[in-house]
């Protein structure tokens, strides 16, 4: 590590400069799931290397330092959430808390403390060909300090969602409304919701979470979709971990075979709803119907238009919102909003829904490279007309890798993934005696279709098609497409040919 110090502007009226430049081989951009194992490899294939991660967070986690609202908790399977390094010794679906606690034991097993600097927020990166190294702005939101700091390669961690501003609709009547309208990302940890009407608009993973998770102390709570979900009840704590835990095994081996098990598993929910799609929504129905009341309405609550996986399955502990709701303590409406009144919110079917808390779990806003301004040589970059490398690199941008993780499975799947590839391509690198390397379209590339960076028959959640004009595309063919699957992808990306002439070394 070298840091070089420099003198702040001192003329009149001038405005101070960073006062000192540290530069490192590689930036890590976020301390979360993706940072942290971004960390271990590093520590692991590259003793010698020095590297730093920036966290704009107070803390670690990302995800699980944002997210605070009742009931917190993941909605995959710990086994293949958690590391490939690192076994999971906790249930299948895990807090918040756990997570994080899980997240501070790799932390302090890999050393990582030193080199995590929290509340360092990137505000500029600019890549330099001359000096063959990036540049970047950072503000120190503890301290107000401005500084800069250079790096060798740039990999960004920073995850793939606005942590500061929600996707918060604006509804008639919102003004009017007396009670406390609450989102999920900015949850009011004094909020107190004991003996309240509560009404949670929105259907998907958060919704499904907060629901049961507010209604065990609530007077009742109505959860208010415009479109269903499907909801797939899992347990919380596989009953093949209590056997295999009961005789007293390795927990390295507990791991491994739960890994190998949910893994199997989702591949083979995927592959059913991809090739035969009315199989799966009839199955995924199927498993509602016994946890529900008799008679109860599945197919106008819990019966989307789309196709099964289309969009994500919320998966839920022990079926825990399909208990509420046989006890009464919650409820699902399925309507529009026509507006809010004083005590409640008005549907566009004429029913009012008396309300003290309204949670807008309504989503989150999409963030390209954490919206972080790009340069290169001086160009700014448009991300949104660039094109995706394998769902790593971006065309045209040298020394710069970024983790996005699955839809359909486990994110760190993928994390784990890609973290190799890099390491494999910083060892390429070396081994040529390169400085850069950059994603460039070959010649028999350019008359290859320009794809969104999410097709809609593919993956089609609003929050994914809400961001679809500020993100990178893809292109119609190998290495320039994405969103493949980790049945796929866990042979193809140990497989990739680094030397196919999209890599351009110098």
């Amino acid at each position: 590590m070298t840091i070089t110090e420099t003198r702040p502007a001192g003329d009149a009226g001038g405005t101070a400069g960073p006062e000192r430049t540290e530069h490192v081989d590689v930036l890590v951009i976020g301390a979360g799931v993706s940072g942290i194992d971004a960390g271990h490899h590093l520590r692991e294939r590259f003793p010698d290397k020095t590297f730093a991660i920036l966290e704009k967070l107070p803390g670690r986690g990302g995800t699980w330092w944002t997210h605070r609202f009742p009931g917190a908790r993941s909605d995959s399977d710990l086994f293949t959430y958690g590391y490939a390094h690192k076994p999971w010794r906790g249930p299948s679906i895990a807090t918040s808390e756990e997570i994080t606690n899980y997240l501070d034991e790799v932390i302090e097993e890999d050393d990582l403390k030193a080199v995590i600097r929290y509340r360092h927020a990137v505000t500029a990166a600019s890549w330099s060909s001359q000096e063959q190294r990036w540049t970047l702005d950072v503000h120190r939101e503890d301290t107000g300090e401005t500084l800069q700091m250079t790096c060798g390669f740039l990999w960004m961690c920073q995850g793939y969602y606005n942590h500061t501003d929600p996707h918060r609709p604006e509804w008639p009547g919102m003004e009017s409304f007396k009670g406390v309208i609450a989102h999920p990302q900015t949850w009011p940890q004094d909020l107190d919701w004991e003996g309240k009407r509560v009404v949670v608009i929105g259907s998907g993973a958060t919704a499904a979470t907060v629901v049961p998770a507010m209604a065990e102390k609530a007077a009742h709570v109505t959860m208010l979709q415009r479109t269903p979900t499907f909801v797939a009840a899992v347990p919380k704590t596989h009953e093949l971990a209590i056997q295999l835990r009961a005789l007293d095994i390795p927990e390295e081996w507990t791991h491994e075979i739960l890994r190998r098990a949910y893994i199997e598993q989702f591949n083979e929910l995927t592959r059913m709803c991809q090739e035969t799609p009315e199989e799966a929504r009839q199955f995924l129905l199927g498993e509602m119907r016994p946890l529900l009341p008799e008679g109860y309405e599945v197919e106008k609550h819990f019966n989307p238009g789309y196709r099964p996986w289309q969009q994500r399955i919320a998966v839920v502990p022990d079926g825990d919102i399909f208990t509420a709701i046989s006890e009464g303590r919650a409820s699902v409406v399925t309507d529009t909003i026509d507006t809010f009144t004083e005590t409640g919110i008005r549907t566009s079917s004429g029913d009012v829904l008396e309300a003290d808390i309204v949670v807008s779990a309504t989503g989150f806003n999409l963030s390209a490279l954490g919206d972080i301004p790009f340069t290169v040589d001086g160009d700014p970059v448009d991300v949104s007309q660039t094109v995706t490398w394998r769902g790593i690199m971006i065309s045209g941008i040298p020394n710069m890798a970024y983790v996005f993780g699955y839809f359909r499975h486990s994110w760190t799947l993928r994390a784990d993934l890609v973290s190799d590839l890099i390491c494999r391509l910083m060892t390429t690198m070396e081994s040529r005696g390169a400085r850069s390397v950059t994603p460039t379209l070959r010649p028999e590339d350019a008359d290859m279709e320009i794809r969104p960076w999410s097709e809609p028959e593919n993956f089609n959640s609003g929050y994914v098609m809400r961001s679809q004009d500020k993100m990178f595309k893809q292109g119609d063919r190998a290495p320039w497409t994405h969103m493949h699957e980790y049945a796929e992808e866990r042979h193809t990306l140990p497989a990739a040919d680094l030397d196919d002439g999209t890599l351009q070394y110098r």
